[in-house]
Formats: C-alpha cells, sequence, structure tokens
C-alpha cells in the first residue's frame, strides 16, 4: 500500500515566500502618501496614469529589457495557454508595449506615469529568493533629447522637494562616452575595459589600451568625476576625441538644468558628473542619471535615455524615450531620516460615546480620519496608532490622548472645530 505524506504548510512564523513580505499600517499609509506626493506632481507636468498587467509573455519583457540580468526574470508557463511568462522586473518594457499597440492614432509625445511593482531574482543567489520592488516612475516618449531628460528630472527634482526631502544628489553620465572610445574594440577587449572604468582602475586601463588610438582618452576619463566643473577641466585627449560630442552634450543637460532648479526653487538639488560611468553601457543611448540620499546607502532613483527601445517593439516607431523611476523603500528610508512632512500622518481620531456616529460624520467632512469605537477606546487607539480620543456625550465632548489621560470637556461645535483645525 502506497502511503501518501501531505507536505506541510508553511508555519505561522515564516507565512511567506522568501524576499516576499506584507506591508502593514503605518507603513503602508506611507507608501501611499509617497505615491501621490509623486504621481500628483507627474500629472502637473502632464503625464497620464497607467497600470499594465503584473506578468505577460515572456518573449515580450525579454525584448524590451535594459541592464537587467535575464536570470534575474522569473519565468512559469501560464497554465491556459501552455505560453511561457514571466512577472515583470521592469515595467519600462511595458510601456514600450503599450505605446506599439494601444495608443494607435494618439499623437507623441506619450507621458506616462506607473505605480508597480517588479519582482526579481537575486541572481547567483544560492538561496534562489526573490525580491520585490516597488517602483514609482515616469517614461517620456517622442521628446527630443536633451529636452526630455531635463523635464524628467526637474519632475524628479520637485517631486522630492515638494515631499520634503532636504538634500539629495543627482548624478549624471553619458552612455556615449564611454561607447564612441570604445567603439572599435574588439569585444571581449571591449568588455574588460568598461569593467576597468566602472572600476577606475587606471593601471588595467593603461595596459589594456596599449595600441589603441582613443588609449590617451580612455586613462583621463576615471579621474573626471565630482561637481560640474569636471566639464571645463576636460583634457585635450577627450576634447579631440569621438566622445567631444556626447560630453558637449552633457555639458549643456547639466547647465540647463542648474537653471531649471534655480527657476523651480529647488534648493537641496546637489548636481555631480561622472565621465566615466558605464553603466547600461547596452541599453542606455544617452545621458543617465541616478539620485541619492542619506540613508539607504543604493540610489533612491535612476533613468537614463533609451532611444532604441521602442523600435524593439515597433519597427514603424523609432521615436526618442527616456524614463525615470523611484525605489520607494529606499526613498522611504531617505524620507523618514530627514522627518519629512509628506511622512506626517493626518489626524486621527478614536469616537465613542452617544452621539458618535454623527459626530465623526462632522469630522470626516473636515478631513479628519475617525473610527466610532465600542469598548476600550485608549486600548484600541494604542493599537492603532490613533491620536486621540472624543467621548461624545450630552454634556459635550471629553478629549483625551491615547493614554486616555483626560484634556478637557468643550462643547461638540467646538470640538469639532478645534479637531479640524489641528488636522
Amino acid at each position: 500500500m502506497t502511503i501518501l505524506t501531505i507536505p506541510q504548510a508553511p508555519t505561522l512564523e515564516h507565512p511567506l515566500p522568501a524576499g516576499m513580505r506584507d506591508l502593514l499600517p503605518p507603513e503602508a499609509s506611507l507608501r501611499r502618501a509617497i505615491a501621490r506626493a509623486f504621481l500628483g506632481r507627474a500629472e502637473l507636468f502632464g503625464y497620464e496614469f497607467v497600470i499594465p498587467p503584473i506578468f505577460e509573455y515572456a518573449h515580450t519583457i525579454e525584448r524590451g529589457l535594459g541592464t537587467l540580468d535575464p536570470r534575474e526574470i522569473v519565468r512559469f508557463v501560464e497554465p491556459e495557454t501552455g505560453e511561457v511568462v514571466a512577472l515583470r522586473p521592469d515595467v519600462t518594457p511595458q510601456i514600450a508595449r503599450l505605446v506599439s499597440t494601444r495608443f494607435e492614432g494618439k499623437p507623441p509625445p506619450y507621458r506616462l506615469a506607473y505605480d508597480a511593482s517588479v519582482l526579481r531574482r537575486r541572481a547567483g543567489s544560492r538561496a534562489r529568493t526573490h525580491r520585490q520592488i516597488a517602483q514609482l516612475g515616469v517614461e517620456l516618449i517622442g521628446v527630443a533629447p536633451l529636452d526630455g531628460d531635463l523635464e524628467l528630472l526637474v519632475l524628479a527634482a520637485t517631486a522630492l522637494a515638494a515631499m520634503g526631502l532636504p538634500a539629495f544628489t543627482i548624478d549624471l553620465g553619458h552612455a556615449e562616452i564611454a561607447r564612441s572610445l570604445l567603439a572599435d574594440v574588439e569585444p571581449s577587449r571591449a568588455a574588460h575595459l568598461a569593467d576597468a572604468l566602472a572600476k577606475k582602475d587606471v593601471a588595467r586601463i593603461e595596459t589594456l589600451a596599449v595600441g589603441l588610438p582613443t588609449r590617451d582618452a580612455l586613462v583621463e576619463l576615471p579621474a573626471l568625476h565630482g561637481d560640474p566643473t569636471v566639464l571645463s577641466r576636460v583634457p585635450e585627449a577627450l576634447s579631440s576625441s569621438p566622445a567631444r560630442g556626447a560630453i558637449d552634450q552633457l555639458r549643456g543637460l547639466v547647465d540647463r538644468l542648474i537653471a531649471s532648479l534655480e527657476s523651480e526653487g529647488v534648493r537641496g538639488a546637489t548636481i555631480s558628473v561622472d565621465l566615466s560611468e558605464v553603466r547600461g553601457l547596452a541599453y542606455y543611448t544617452g545621458p543617465f542619471y541616478q539620485l541619492f540620499a542619506e540613508g539607504p546607502g543604493v540610489a533612491i532613483g535612476a533613468g537614463g535615455r533609451y532611444d532604441q527601445l521602442l523600435s524593439r517593439f515597433s519597427t514603424s516607431q523609432a521615436l526618442p524615450a527616456s524614463g525615470l523611476a523611484l525605489d520607494v523603500d529606499a526613498l522611504l528610508w531617505a524620507l523618514r531620516l530627514s522627518t519629512a512632512k509628506v511622512l506626517e500622518r493626518p489626524r486621527r481620531v478614536i469616537v465613542t460615546g452617544e452621539g458618535a456616529e454623527g459626530f465623526a460624520r462632522a469630522l470626516r467632512a473636515s478631513g479628519v480620519s475617525a473610527a466610532v469605537i465600542e469598548g476600550d477606546a485608549a486600548a484600541y487607539a494604542r493599537a492603532w496608532g490613533y491620536e486621540l480620543i472624543a467621548c461624545v456625550s450630552p454634556a459635550g465632548v471629553e478629549v483625551s490622548d491615547a493614554e486616555g489621560r483626560t484634556r478637557e470637556t468643550i462643547p461638540t461645535e467646538a470640538a469639532i472645530a478645534r479637531l479640524s483645525a489641528s488636522s
């Protein structure tokens, strides 16, 4: 007789797959506040909100992949069709598909914004854990290079400033600087040189570049990073090299960005440049950028220009395109360190007693979060993070804090006005 063994369900101590997590109050509320702030700013710039599906055919996703390692994609066979599908590791390919297939008859430029989670495997991890990343992003398709890059950077900078992030850095590079210097180099050698540039290993660059006409320019690159004055100190070896055009483009973008941020009143932004940056060399076609702030130790946002992306989905639509996405977890970390205003929750009041429903209704009409509770209001308030308790009676409203300490009893109308004014 064969004995069937029923696999045990995950224990309550570990109810989720590795790399997955629940978002509980108040973190979920804070994320919503960040999303509202960013998407509200994007809407002011004319961006339309879209919601792409959580998974698509794998060949569609893979067609538009940029800097991601293919091993990071989570694939599975869709039971109803037998097709291989993929959980999205990046939203940008989905936006390119949307523009190519769903916006026929709508003229460019296409300004699209999203609030989405992406899922990526930890490539090379023995544990084979997964990672869910919350992103807020914008994609701009059909606007000329530099104009589009400037718009995205100004949008992101003004959004961060509006959230209350006091200081952040915009770090810029240009894909064509290194690419133009490596254009005629044998692929394997070019890959080693790109790795040496990424590590700013001058000695290795000198060795690998022996005999190349661009050797002197490549050797100069690693030192050219820092504040925008770097762009005024470009040596002759680079000024007369194939990288000159890209350097001029980057200089023009930086100058316009400085002027735009000043006009917008953004005071907390620092701009830096790195001419030897090779991030996404095989994907980006022009300027690319990262946003940094104190705290998380990783970029809170990143993006760049990828003019060849749309042609992968439609040969008839070879439009210039650029995009930028914020990493919500990293941004939340930075905002918490700065105690940014966007993280301040609105006043939340527990209402109890005789006439509680009517009083709560009046508070809600004034924009106050009000929940009616029967029983131990103080215990509920402490457990769920309510600030105040309002006990309604014919004599008025007794207002106390979450510890139940009585402050004062005031007439009902005066209580509504006071609680609403302080929210």
